[in-house]
């Protein structure tokens, strides 16, 4: 039987240089199929191609065994192809129905048959699943599962037999993840293909029938997902085993005094968290989506104080009430919002480095010393653009963090919150982050790490804290299991049953 999709010998190149070079695909009716590769592998370019974005430079393209050539977006919609794009296409003033058939209402006697429409939109919302809104609501009222919904359902209104999904959970909350898995399996059973693109690679062998792995512009291979382990598949990404991914943990002799200590610190989000923080280790804090895993760090930063406890910075108490006061006194804080909190898309990548310096120090306005020690620090963390001078937004999500991590270095903190620093990165700058905060760390720092992915928080913790409901559930040693974090993270084990 043939494929529904086959790409053969794609090639694509931009003003000269090669993105693409000989890639072959293939995505078989009601399969996953998973594409994967660091950042700049040629991911993003292909699905394009594939969605009619870009007309590639050579190769062949066949849906159902016949050749096609697509001139443009609508071509590819036409043909029953659609994308799921990581940024939703939405408008938020206009209702669920009016976003699913936007550009191709049905129309009677001249007119929008909005009763054909609402009903048409009920069915397709029924068919993935989804009956906790209703067609006529406006979609800026929706949560951003029910709008990842709404664009899934505009790609079945025009009869989409392939779907791209553009890292589909990047902006998703623990809980809602399980309901996108099961919308995938939904459209499995009605036969439809899907290529996937993340850089999660839970949700790759969770989902996916087959791999394909891009390096390069090039496909390195492609593995049945049964076949394969997570090992092989990092080595074919990086060139290097899982089992040197994440830097060594540190010695019990490299862990220093407490540096940060809370005590009955609490919020309108926390209540009565102990917690301490030494020199030199790396505090992972576990927990579900709205454990207060992040209104503890924005609490420590001053973002959202504390309102009752107290804090103290190397044995002295504090009052930290603003960002500005917790800058000053030696914290940093990485944002899990990069987008949102973490960069100001339309400067350039030099003045989102010199930010916090400038903002919170008035020293820092003009001094040269201060701009060279920021340029130093941007080379040191391999940030990887055209020039300071290029806007931060047309960086990939790993060379926007390493701006931001520069950012803060150059204020030589004591203390450094991360929150969900790898979020949405490829592999490749993962490793390279994961080593700066150990480096960090080694020399002299102390970090307090939030991650929601649990490979990521046992490979790179010296301790694992535990959050449930705005409070500690409990505290894990380094080497803890997965299924420790999440029994104590979920109350289905108390810590005197994890520590037995």
């Amino acid at each position: 039987m043939n494929p529904l999709l086959r790409l053969s010998g794609i090639g694509k190149a931009f003003l000269g240089v090669r993105v693409l070079s000989d890639v072959d695909i293939d995505v078989r009716a009601g399969e996953v199929h998973a594409v994967v590769g660091e950042n700049g592998a040629g991911k993003s370019t292909l699905m394009k191609i594939i969605s009619g974005v870009y007309t590639p430079d050579g190769g062949a393209i066949e849906l159902d065994g016949r050749a096609v050539t697509f001139r443009g977006p609508r071509d590819a919609q036409a043909a029953g192809i659609g994308i799921i794009h990581q940024e939703f296409n939405l408008l938020p003033e206009r209702t669920v129905a009016e976003n699913v058939f936007l550009g191709h209402e049905p129309v009677r006697r001249g007119l929008v048959d909005r009763r054909a429409m609402h009903a048409r939109t009920a069915e397709l919302l029924a068919a993935a699943g989804e009956t906790s809104f209703d067609p006529a609501v406006k979609v800026g009222r929706l949560g951003v599962a029910q709008q990842q919904v709404v664009e899934i359902v505009k790609a079945l209104a025009l009869d989409a037999r392939l779907l791209i999904m553009d890292e589909p959970t990047a902006a998703l909350a623990d809980h809602e993840v399980d309901l996108l898995y099961a919308l995938v399996r939904r459209l499995q059973e009605r036969g439809i293909g899907l290529l996937y693109v993340s850089h999660r690679l839970t949700e790759v062998f969770d989902l996916s029938d087959r791999i394909t792995v891009l390096k390069d512009g090039r496909r390195v291979t492609t593995l049945a997902t049964r076949d394969t382990t997570g090992d092989q598949l990092v080595k074919h990404m990086v060139g290097r085993d899982l089992a040197s991914y994440y830097p060594p943990r540190a010695e019990p002799g490299d862990i220093g005094a407490v540096r940060l200590a809370v005590h009955s610190g609490a919020n309108h989000k926390l209540r009565g968290v102990d917690v301490e923080l030494r020199a030199g280790e790396i505090l992972g804090i576990g927990g579900l989506q709205g454990s207060g895993r992040s209104a503890l760090a924005r609490a420590i930063f001053g973002a959202d104080p504390f309102t009752a406890g107290t804090v103290e910075l190397d044995g002295t108490q504090v009052q930290l009430r603003s960002p500005r006061t917790a800058i000053r006194a030696g914290i940093a804080y990485v944002t899990e919002d990069r987008k949102g909190e973490g960069i100001v898309a339309g400067q350039s990548v030099l003045d989102n480095a010199l930010l916090a310096g400038r903002a919170v120090f008035p020293s820092w306005r003009g001094r040269t010393d201060r701009t060279v020690k920021v340029r130093d620090l941007l080379a040191a963390v391999e940030v990887h653009a055209a020039g300071e001078d290029q806007e931060i937004r047309f960086l990939s999500g790993g060379n926007q963090q390493k701006v931001v991590l520069a950012r803060w270095l150059a204020l030589g903190p004591k203390i450094l919150l991360f929150d969900e620093p790898t979020r949405g990165i490829d592999v490749g700058a993962k490793s390279a982050i994961h080593d700066l905060v150990r480096k960090l760390a080694r020399e002299g720092a102390a970090v307090l790490m939030i991650s929601s992915e649990l490979p990521e928080l046992l490979g790179m913790s010296d301790r694992i804290v535990v959050m449930r409901d705005g409070a500690i559930a409990g505290e894990l040693p380094a080497g803890a299991s997965e299924e420790d974090v999440v029994g104590l993270a979920t109350g289905a084990l108390t810590v005197e049953e994890v520590t037995a």
